[in-house]
């Protein structure tokens, strides 16, 4: 089995080294004694940075040659976020993506949960509980879970983890601040193999582009999350509902 983390970055220079450290320090990579030991592939998808960045994640590449590790580096300009994510999804050559957001970090053990994970499942999808960061320096645990009525509370990106092939055979589709959950809402519409596990295995830094508290910004990402995550996959109009309680609580929470 082989893991690809993909890492999109833009003047992450504040941030990167905490997110990469967390790749570089995973539990599998320490076992060199096991046979069993997946092979692993770090891609830092960098949209032109103008900051120090790209200096700071090439100051990585002897320790993940040393731990046999893959990492590259790509650095030019892009259309957003989620161009970043379909190019990084293009160049990844693992059996299993997970997407790491800049400013975020993995557990430890997050990928040796993952290879056990699907290994044992055979699932198509897996995700888990994320420990949410304030700016106060306060944290809460949010939750993975499957409903029968859906929300994004139940669901956690950073820990989320996908067959390949199914990510290169439905790339985002970059219509909105909300594409990740498209996409998993997607999979859960083509009756996908979906795993939730009851561990915490990421960390999220609130105060990214999903939680700026902007009315004009909240009313703009209600508008995306309904039409296109919701409405796109066949969800009642009653979703638009949660998309504005969704915002209620960011506000919040922040």
């Amino acid at each position: 089995m082989k893991i690809t983390i993909i890492t999109v970055t833009y003047n992450s220079e504040k941030s990167i080294e905490t997110a990469i450290r967390s790749v570089l320090e995973q539990s599998v990579n320490q076992k060199s004694h096991d046979t069993e030991r997946p092979r692993l592939e770090y891609l830092i998808i960098d949209g032109a940075s103008k900051d120090a960045t790209v200096a700071k994640a090439g100051a990585f590449r002897p320790a993940f040659e040393q731990a046999g590790a893959e990492y590259k580096i790509i650095s030019e300009p892009d259309r957003g976020i989620y161009d970043a994510m379909n190019k990084g999804i293009h160049l990844a050559t693992g059996d299993i993506i997970g997407i790491l957001n800049s400013d975020d970090w993995y557990e430890p053990d997050t990928l040796e949960t993952v290879v056990r994970t699907f290994r044992e499942s055979h699932c198509d999808l897996m995700f888990a509980h994320i420990r949410m960061h304030k700016s106060d320096g306060s944290t809460f645990v949010k939750k993975a879970r499957q409903r029968k009525f859906q929300t994004s509370r139940d669901w956690n990106h950073p820990t989320t983890f996908v067959k390949a092939a199914l990510y290169k055979q439905h790339p985002f589709a970059d219509l909105g601040i909300h594409d990740d959950y498209g996409f998993y809402l997607k999979m859960r519409k083509l009756h996908k193999r979906i795993i939730t596990v009851d561990k915490v295995l990421a960390n999220f830094r609130m105060g990214g582009a999903s939680n700026h508290k902007s009315f004009k910004e909240a009313v703009k990402r209600i508008r995306e999350r309904y039409l296109f995550c919701y409405r796109m996959n066949g969800y009642s109009r009653w979703y638009l509902v949660e998309c504005v309680a969704i915002e209620v609580v960011k506000m919040i929470l922040g």
